[in-house]
């Protein structure tokens, strides 16, 4: 039974089905190139010439070819080769042929089918019947005198009617194989035909690399927004319940500052849900993953200082939040790293509130941050996965054409982080980055 697997096996017959459906399609051409025929010939015994109908057949296969130049056919050739062939999908490729040579491989791919198709075609529909007459000679009269086995007189000697069963059968035998030997060619040269071409590879990357960044650009809003919040609800809370009994104004203000915290990072948290749920292309907005209107800015520091629970001394040179002294995107991204960097100083600070020290500084052609803090014996807020705040930070950085630098500092920890006033400006500099700390 092994050996008829490949001849009748559900694979064989998904392909001998896909042969049909290429029959189907091929019909309509057909049917103009009869018509074609019978005018150029006349049209008598059209339908019973076989030169006529070859004839037609050839007719057919350029206005099939034609129409393989359609932009939909491709998808249409694909979605059937997927499901009736047993062709991977990775091999096939996606959306409408738009080059020229994904054109020429897509019509060549369609005429190949239909021409195939319909050759399988004509012999299911021809070969069975006439199959089964052969196998009935030696059992009925009435089929050796019909019309259907008119032919030699040889026919009807008694040798020629005892093989006619096995002659009958080893026709169906050959049409299965036929079947199954056209089906396997059109499945080894679908990923050479409809698979991607480079311009496809190209475009498949470009995709994958977009997607990819939206991914991180989320990656990071999660990471800066609610990391930030859940360490400054650490630290607080600890607080907290260390003067419990002797302290409950403090007690009550850290809950007040907790209450708030977690209030303004859920709103920020739907903003970036927000992003999941837009409707456009990947990664629109502006350079580092979105427009100001998704997030606060430098305008918004002095409310991140007061909620962040440890003591800031925060210096500034110009007016870093003032309008127009910085391009909105970069005051945005300028407002996370501030916030990744107090963060990173709260998870190291020991468990207990640290100095840090803050400067954010508009030069003359670049925004320049500067936080540092003492590190502690131990970190606060421990969390599995860490280390990838600073390599946000610096994402942030390169990404609107700065850098960042990070690392231990006169017995601390700086973090520095130098902007274009305006976005999307070149690179100044390689950025550097240690991941120490974070």
């Amino acid at each position: 039974m092994r050996v008829l697997v490949p001849l009748f096996g559900r694979r064989a017959r998904l392909r001998w089905l896909h042969l049909i459906v290429g029959g189907a399609l091929l019909m309509p051409y057909f049917l103009v190139g009869t018509i074609l025929i019978g005018m150029v010939g006349g049209g008598a015994g059209l339908f019973s010439s076989v030169p006529a109908q070859l004839a037609a057949f050839a007719c057919a296969l350029p206005m099939v070819a034609v129409s393989g130049f359609f932009p939909l056919v491709r998808p249409l050739s694909v979605a059937a080769a997927r499901a009736l062939c047993g062709v991977p999908p990775a091999l096939l490729a996606e959306g409408p042929a738009r080059t020229r040579q994904a054109r020429v491989r897509t019509t060549a791919w369609f005429t190949l089918h239909l021409a195939l198709g319909g050759i399988v075609s004509g012999m299911t529909l021809a070969l069975p019947p006439f199959a089964v007459a052969v196998m009935g000679l030696p059992f009925s009269a009435g089929l050796r005198d019909s019309w259907l086995l008119q032919g030699p007189e040889a026919l009807g000697t008694p040798w020629a009617q005892a093989l006619a069963p096995f002659a009958g059968l080893a026709m169906l035998g050959a049409m299965a194989l036929v079947a199954a030997g056209a089906g396997k060619l059109l499945a080894r040269r679908a990923p050479v035909l409809l698979g991607p071409t480079p311009e496809d590879r190209l475009a498949a990357a470009e995709r994958r690399a977009a997607d990819l960044a939206v991914r991180n650009r989320l990656a990071r809003e999660l990471h800066d927004s609610v990391g930030h919040a859940l360490s400054a609800v650490t630290l607080q809370a600890g607080a907290a319940r260390r003067v419990l009994d002797r302290d409950p104004e403090f007690v009550r203000r850290a809950l007040t500052a907790i209450e708030e915290t977690t209030r303004r990072t859920v709103g920020e948290l739907d903003a970036v849900v927000g992003l999941l749920r837009r409707d456009g292309e990947p990664g629109d907005g502006e350079a580092g993953g979105g427009d100001a209107a998704n997030g606060p800015g430098l305008d918004a520091l002095d409310g991140l200082l007061e909620r962040c629970g440890t003591p800031v001394a925060y210096e500034r040179v110009g007016d870093p939040g003032g309008s127009g002294a910085v391009d909105p995107v970069v005051s945005r991204e300028a407002y996370r790293i501030v916030q990744e960097g107090l963060s990173n100083a709260l998870r190291h600070g020991g468990g207990s509130p640290v100095p840090v020290r803050l400067l954010v500084a508009v030069r003359e052609r670049e925004l320049e941050i500067v936080l540092e803090n003492p590190l502690g014996e131990r970190p606060a807020v421990v969390r599995p996965g860490g280390g990838r705040g600073l390599r946000g930070v610096a994402e942030r950085a390169a990404l609107l054409g700065g850098r960042s630098e990070a690392g231990p500092h006169d017995g601390g920890w700086r973090l520095t982080a130098r902007l274009p006033l305006t976005a999307g400006a070149p690179p100044t500099a390689r950025r550097e980055n240690t991941e120490e700390g974070s």
